[in-house]
């Protein structure tokens, strides 16, 4: 068979791909991941018992909208990154802006704070374990990311992987803050973002290897 008659049998047989079926497969991804992340946290950490009083402070919302928002981000970034030729642009300061502000508010805390007081809001009680929990908590997410990028088309495959891990990551700790019982500014400008750049690592690192074409 000729060059020409190849392409022309393959066009042939092109179908157009549905409107937003990227976003439609991470949502799906989300919609199956997101209920099991709830149940690792409440089955293997529970909630915490004073989540309600803990909402009417200023730091539990930070707590938990900070990762949410790169969750979204993510999301975002990841949709763009499975499909070809569509580019980012400013999506990455969808993940990059609420980095720089709890680690603002981290540092900004810290400084105001007593001497004698600043380990304390650095290391908390949980500072062994925070990291590791929410990369536990987020590998629901991540694996049904991976599955979805891998039936999709993406041309930069480590990178596509990482915004998966931050859409998982973003996702886990949201979903570990309704357990975690640290409010200080420099534990989550710390050990927060450490536990969401597992995820992000470890994307990056079995997308190079998964995703390729």
């Amino acid at each position: 068979m000729k060059t020409d008659e190849l392409v022309s049998l393959l066009a042939s047989q092109a179908q157009p791909v549905p409107r937003h079926a990227a976003a439609r497969r991470f949502a799906l991804a989300l919609a199956v991941g997101l209920p099991l992340s709830i149940a690792v946290m409440a089955f293997e950490y529970g909630v915490r018992r004073d989540l309600v009083q803990t909402m009417f402070w200023p730091m539990f919302w930070v707590k938990l909208l900070f990762p949410a928002c790169i969750a979204v981000a993510g999301f975002v970034v990841v949709q763009r990154l499975a499909r070809p030729g569509v580019r980012v642009r400013v999506a990455w300061l969808g993940l990059a802006v609420p980095v720089l502000l709890v680690w603002a508010i981290g540092l900004v805390t810290w400084l105001m704070a007593p001497v004698d007081e600043r380990a304390a809001m650095v290391w908390g009680q949980t500072w062994r374990s925070c990291a590791f929990n929410i990369a536990l908590i987020s590998l629901p997410v991540f694996v049904a990311s991976l599955v979805a990028l891998k039936s999709l088309a993406p041309t930069q495959p480590a990178l596509a992987g990482a915004a998966a891990g931050a859409m998982s990551a973003g996702a886990g700790a949201a979903v570990y803050a309704l357990h975690c019982p640290e409010l200080a500014g420099p534990f989550l400008a710390i050990w927060y973002v450490i536990g969401m750049a597992l995820p992000v690592v470890a994307g990056a690192l079995v997308g190079h290897r998964l995703l390729r074409w």
